[in-house]
């Protein structure tokens, strides 16, 4: 059985071209060993060019012994909500840059947001992907849920799962504000807030909508299963079962938020995501959950079952 990451980043050729094209977020900007990516509402980061060679992360995964990485567009750049227009080649580029990986590479497909379109969905399995990303922006309450129902039928219907990962951090402030922010805020603000919220919409509406489903959040799910005692506190009814077709990745967290949250869902529900090259490389020591956060778990994911090729 393979041991799996199931979230990683990875810009290819064709999707840094088209971004360095760009005057506006999301953008990159050329410098010195790498780049400087733009996007709205976070301060500039710099990318350095060691994360965008594939060889180089290829030959990582084998030292680390990791059989297989699924490389998902990062939802944060707004991509999939910019206007059509502006997100095509965008989104053309990230598929074109999967199906140039080398081996131990898989990914994740993408989709526009703007006039959701279930064929998209439909390409992106042609092509090879696990799944489709979606950004939580997206699924942040049960009427947005509703809107992207055609598209996760379309997953259900393909068997295939949907990778919930935080999206575009509004512009609710001026860019000498946005500036001024430790690069680390949104990840602890924003993104946190989003995922909780996509994960109780789809608590309170996904699952009767789509009951064959399987969905991955990313980062635990920002600690949502966490909040269930104040959810039944403040009328949300009795605290549900653990969703046997829901799993959390524990990208950016260790060993006690893990311990925490599969206090909350069981050791079942919780696999190996690493968030690279966001989050560097060394992995947080897993003890006696590392089979089945890297192997066994992910297999349930990606093909529902325990045994066989995840692919």
């Amino acid at each position: 059985m393979k041991s799996v990451d199931v979230h990683q980043h990875l810009l290819s050729e064709p999707l840094i071209a088209e971004l360095a094209r760009r005057r506006r977020p999301p953008a990159l900007v050329r410098r010195d060993d790498g780049w400087t990516f733009r996007v709205a509402g976070e301060p500039d980061s710099f990318l350095v060019s060691a994360a965008t060679d594939a060889e180089r992360r290829g030959a990582e995964l084998r030292e680390e012994e990791t059989d297989l990485a699924l490389v998902a567009l990062s939802s944060a750049l707004g991509i999939e909500t910019l206007p059509g227009e502006e997100s095509e080649p965008l989104l053309a580029a990230h598929h074109l840059g999967l199906g140039s990986l080398p081996p131990r590479f898989a990914g994740w497909g993408a989709v526009q947001l703007e006039a959701p379109d279930p064929a998209d969905v439909d390409a992106a399995i042609r092509r090879g992907c696990v799944g489709i990303s979606l950004p939580a922006t997206a699924l942040a309450e049960p009427a947005a849920l509703e809107s992207a129902g055609p598209l996760l039928a379309r997953l259900e219907h393909h068997d295939a799962p949907l990778f919930v990962h935080p999206g575009p951090v509004a512009e609710s402030q001026l860019p000498a504000q946005v500036a001024s922010q430790p690069l680390w805020w949104p990840a602890l603000t924003d993104y946190v807030a989003q995922m909780q919220a996509a994960w109780f919409a789809f608590l309170d509406a996904g699952r009767r909508a789509h009951p064959r489903l399987r969905v991955l959040f990313a980062m635990l799910a920002g600690g949502a299963p966490l909040q269930l005692e104040r959810y039944a506190s403040r009328g949300g009814g009795e605290i549900p079962d653990p969703d046997p077709l829901v799993f959390y990745d524990t990208s950016s967290y260790g060993p006690r938020m893990v311990a925490a949250t599969v206090a909350a869902v069981g050791e079942a529900q919780v696999v190996y995501g690493s968030d690279r090259p966001v989050v560097g490389p060394a992995a947080p020591s897993l003890g006696d959950l590392e089979r089945a956060l890297r192997r066994t778990n992910p297999h349930r994911l990606l093909a529902g079952e325990t045994e066989g090729d995840p692919r």
